[in-house]
């Protein structure tokens, strides 16, 4: 299910919750509307509201650190492809045909990720190993006639393990979505809180806009939190301009 499809829901479950405890003050006897009632009522739902503040903060400081590194393996990523074609071409000429194979790799699978007809697709896809592999393979088949050229050989090798790590380190930040029984949970702690907002809250326009206004807010985080923790689609998502200026960079 999409972000915004999970924050509808979690609109539409928070909101009602407000509007059944309005509903439900209508129906009981007098004598449990007491100020003592009010006292116990605001108590539970004040420790609901602490709670759900903790939860909540910790959800979107975990899916922000989750985006953070996938953008930084992606800023990495970019900086080792241009120091790998600038080792490259310290080697000499002979690599010429390894350099056009890295810029033209490297550049359709930058398009095959942030593209709108693919945008999404999986940092494991099997076709970005196996064209990482093919180039290592590539690097390997050449044959270095001095120390210097060993030395430049052996460091693009590095810098392919490098980028290699870095997308694997990508991969496991990728899609870090929120568990269902603890959305669940999560749910349940929102709307029992505004169903107790509601049920002392007095039923006119402005109350309801107030519950309309704080369940939206509520909605907003969980959409926030579902965002970040898909960085590849989405509203809110990895910049690809790092990777836009390594390919700029490369085969110079």
């Amino acid at each position: 299910m999409t972000a915004s499809g999970i924050a509808l829901i979690v609109l539409v479950c928070v909101f009602g919750g407000g509007l059944l405890g309005m509903f439900f003050r209508t129906l009981l006897p007098e004598h449990h509307l007491s100020q003592g009632s009010n006292d116990f009522v605001k108590l539970v739902t004040g420790l609901l509201a602490t709670l759900v503040a903790l939860v909540l903060g910790l959800l979107i400081a975990s899916a922000k650190n989750s985006f953070d590194s996938v953008n930084e393996g992606f800023r990495e990523s970019a900086a080792k492809i241009i120091l790998l074609d600038r080792a490259l071409a310290q080697y000499g000429p002979e690599t010429k045909n390894v350099r056009e194979v890295l810029r033209n790799s490297f550049a359709a699978r930058v398009e095959q990720i942030f593209s709108r007809e693919t945008r999404g697709s999986k940092l494991d896809a099997p076709q970005a190993t196996a064209v990482i592999e093919t180039f290592q393979q590539k690097l390997r088949a050449l044959s270095p006639e001095n120390d210097a050229q060993r030395s430049l050989r052996s460091r693009a090798l590095d810098l392919t393990d490098a980028v290699e790590q870095a997308r694997w380190l990508g991969i496991e930040h990728e899609h870090n979505t929120i568990p269902k029984p603890f959305l669940i949970v999560l749910v349940f702690w929102l709307s029992t809180m505004f169903a107790g907002f509601g049920l002392f809250a007095p039923r006119n326009a402005l109350a309801v806009t107030v519950l309309l206004v704080g369940a939206l807010s509520l909605s907003a985080a969980i959409f926030l939190i579902e965002e970040l923790n898909n960085p590849l689609q989405g509203f809110i998502a990895v910049s690809r301009m790092p990777m836009d200026t390594a390919i700029g960079h490369l085969g110079r």
